[in-house]
């Protein structure tokens, strides 16, 4: 396993109370609670934050290696989400909604991996299996997402704020995904060249 695997596996032990504090915010606004609309769009505001702290360490090796990639991986997220939204809202009513059920089943095969992993220990291949496979599987949800939303406000449900959740737990998982695999490239690159200069040498 190379340094950069195991900072991303440390680091995701030492943001754990503000991912469990996301987690919470996320369950209390999902069940529709009996708050005012200011109130409700304060947990958002409170999950989001939570949220951030949650990828501040990321966000922080990020700033030491190229700041420029947070930039890249900000603008690539959006990309992804406006190109997959817009297929969303120009297909026919409900055609993606099926997928969600081969989503979910993705979604578990992640959280095993990642469970096995933490239990017998992981290797560089399944963790870039785990972050492609994440990155495909979280972009088919922005499609799944927008049409079930979309279908939501047809019987409806104008529950902005659970949607907005939706849609920002979405872009948070993809960008995360994305910021992690240019990263790696960047270390890889670095790698190489270093080797380059020593052979020169």
């Amino acid at each position: 396993m190379d340094a950069f695997t195991s900072f991303s596996i440390s680091q995701s032990c030492s943001t754990m109370d503000a991912f469990l504090c996301s987690i919470g915010t996320k369950i209390w606004l999902l069940p529709t609670p009996p708050f005012e609309a200011r109130k409700r769009v304060y947990l958002l505001m409170a999950s989001a934050f939570f949220q951030g702290a949650s990828i501040g360490p990321l966000i922080d090796l990020a700033i030491v290696i190229d700041a420029s990639l947070i930039v890249t991986a900000f603008v690539a997220t959006f990309l992804a989400f406006a190109c997959f939204s817009a297929a969303a809202l120009v297909a026919r009513r409900r055609e993606y909604l099926y997928l969600g059920g081969l989503l979910s089943s993705g979604l578990s095969i992640l959280m095993w991996l990642h469970f096995a992993s933490s239990v017998f220990g992981g290797s560089t291949t399944l963790f870039q299996f785990e972050l492609y496979f994440g990155l495909l599987v979280f972009v088919g949800y922005i499609v799944v997402d927008t049409q079930e939303i979309i279908e939501r406000a047809h019987l409806g449900d104008l529950d902005y704020v659970k949607h907005a959740l939706t849609f920002f737990t979405g872009l948070a998982a993809i960008f995360v995904r994305i910021l992690v695999i240019l990263l790696k490239n960047s270390s890889d690159k670095n790698e190489r060249n270093e080797r380059k200069k020593k052979r020169r040498d």
